[in-house]
């Protein structure tokens, strides 16, 4: 696995595999959501800036429209803080962005954010650096940890998919709030970002088989 001598990376499904195996030798309820939901996939994406802006461009609408939007950013090679800033509020308008993204996008692009120093960052820096940027919550800023970067010990405690894996898994009587599953995933230290795979995996697999209420 590709690591530093403090920060494990994720970099291939082999990498998946043996956090997931780790997991299922720690607990048995895991090994038997794994063993239902057989590899888990890598999900590894692009880190930068890019990422970043479409992520917000994504944020509270249909995946369709959010498509749409950034095909046409991508298209007036709206992808990069120089050509976000001499746009405008205008331009990036055109492309479809409202009033808020527009600022949010505009934030993101004054940051001076170094790509560059977050691939070396713990996680708990990258996303305290990322969350300073209005329109980058703890959500994305995890998403963006654990996919962009690799970080093989991050786990987006307040995902609700998450949470109602947890519920479904565990046989608990609610689905358990951002705090419990921070208690929770802790057991599930140094592989929490496989063991959020193993669960939105787990997820799907209920929801497709029952439902989920």
């Amino acid at each position: 696995m590709g690591a530093s001598a403090v920060i494990n990376i994720i970099e291939t499904p082999e990498d998946v595999a043996a956090g997931a195996a780790a997991l299922s030798a720690t607990c048995p309820r895991l090994a038997q959501a794994y063993a239902q939901v057989g590899p888990l996939p890598l999900r590894r994406r692009p880190d930068g800036f890019a990422e970043l802006l479409s992520a917000i461009v994504s944020q509270q609408v249909s995946v369709a429209s959010a498509n749409a939007i950034w095909g046409r950013m991508q298209a007036a090679n709206l992808t990069a803080p120089g050509p976000i800033l001499a746009a405008g509020d205008d331009g990036l308008r055109a492309a479809g962005l409202s009033r808020q993204k527009i600022r949010y996008a505009q934030e993101l692009a004054r940051a001076g954010i170094s790509f560059d120093a977050l691939r070396e960052a713990p996680a708990d820096e990258v996303i305290k650096i990322l969350t300073q940027v209005p329109g980058i919550g703890t959500w994305t800023a995890e998403i963006y940890a654990m996919f962009s970067l690799g970080h093989a010990d991050v786990f987006a405690h307040g995902d609700l998919a998450l949470q109602e894996a947890a519920r479904l898994l565990y046989d608990l009587p609610g689905r358990p709030r951002e705090r419990d599953m921070r208690e929770i995933a802790s057991a599930w230290s140094p592989w929490r970002s496989v063991a959020a795979r193993l669960l939105w995996a787990y997820y799907s697999h209920e929801k497709q088989r029952e439902g989920i209420r």
